[in-house]
């Protein structure tokens, strides 16, 4: 019988992932299949260390985005088109600026990624060296490996879980010479993501949003990735009357978090127990696929209560992803198929293609 919240996401275990692969096919099929009942979405638990490495950096984030603006700026790298290091208010969600969330951006595996000066130039997005706080920076000590240690365990789990998809994935790949692991594991755009969404009370220019709106927090979105890690969120409540005051608490409210459509368009709010971690489809997936396995639409809900006004939500995602010249579709290289989803996303600040 296969595991499963109470929405019925699929949960596996880390010991059967790592040494009984094989014995999870079905798991699998229902998490990721193309029932109009699969989530897109699938849990693992029993990580060993895990809580530890997710606590640390969660915080970081938090500790992070209450620097002062002057100092963030200091970690902002336009020429990525803000993929590396800081990046708040560039993306474009729902039809305007994203002002909602800010992002910490690095690649966790490899700091200076081992590509020739032409593919460094025609994707800073992803082959741009890492940009990391200074030691001195001070109440973020750590950052840089808080943020590599949780980075790569999530993509050692990631790739473990492409082994398990083989029998599932490969055989619908446009490109069967090669397999989904090693499109994950060879790869150096790798990228992960550190996010802190703003308390709602500290975004006075933000044009406020209905209670009931369910992408109040991040609009509905597909990743671009292969496979998303991602990370049960943590939520922190800020003293309005002593802004470095905060304190960890559970969700502030049942609606708060993430909802996503299943393949029948179901709309579904996902618990991530907080020592789970989470790996959804991405858009990648389903271009090399020619469409046969279906990316996760998902957004982020703030939530009815009042209380959420004064909390913040931490998190983190791992987008593993092929090289930017692999094919993933008839026509279309990953390099191709990423650069209209950033000029979807960041609109004329997304750099073209050299002619």
């Amino acid at each position: 019988m296969q595991a499963a919240t109470a929405e019925d996401a699929v949960v596996i275990s880390f010991h059967d992932l790592f040494h009984r692969p094989e014995t999870l096919h079905d798991s699998i099929t229902k998490a990721f299949g193309s029932g109009p009942e699969s989530l897109g979405i699938i849990l693992v638990k029993d990580l060993p260390g895990y809580a530890v490495l997710r606590e640390r950096l969660l915080l970081l984030a938090n500790q992070f985005a209450s620097l002062p603006d002057a100092t963030k700026e200091l970690y902002v790298d336009a020429k990525s088109n803000y993929s590396f290091g800081w990046s708040h208010g560039k993306e474009i969600m729902n039809d305007r600026p994203d002002l909602l969330k800010g992002s910490y951006y690095a690649n966790p595996i490899i700091d200076v990624p081992s590509v020739s000066d032409d593919l460094r130039q025609e994707f800073p997005e992803y082959y741009n060296n890492n940009i990391w706080p200074t030691q001195a920076e001070q109440g973020i000590e750590g950052f840089e490996q808080a943020f590599k240690a949780l980075g790569s365990f999530i993509f050692n789990v990631g790739c473990q879980l492409a082994v398990a998809c083989e029998a599932f994935a490969s055989p619908h790949l446009a490109d069967l010479s090669v397999s989904l692991r090693s499109l994950i594991a060879t790869s150096q755009t790798t990228k992960a993501r550190l996010l802190h969404y703003f308390p709602r009370d500290g975004l006075s220019s933000v044009t406020p949003t209905a209670d009931g709106s369910i992408d109040s927090w991040c609009g509905f979105h597909l990743d671009h990735s292969l496979l998303t890690g991602l990370c049960s969120a943590m939520y922190i409540a800020h003293s309005t009357d002593e802004p470095s005051s905060y304190e960890v608490i559970p969700s502030p409210s049942p609606e708060s978090g993430l909802y996503i459509r299943t393949r029948g368009g179901t709309l579904t709010k996902i618990n991530i127990p907080a020592d789970y971690l989470a790996f959804q489809t991405g858009e990648a997936l389903e271009q090399a696929t020619e469409g046969r396995l279906r990316a996760t639409p998902h957004c982020v809900r703030v939530g009815s209560s009042t209380a959420n006004n004064s909390v913040s939500r931490e998190t983190f995602a791992v987008f593993m992803q092929p090289d930017v010249t692999q094919a993933i579709g008839k026509c279309e290289t990953f390099g191709t198929f990423s650069r209209r989803i950033f000029k979807e996303h960041y609109g004329e600040q997304a750099p073209t293609l050299p002619a």
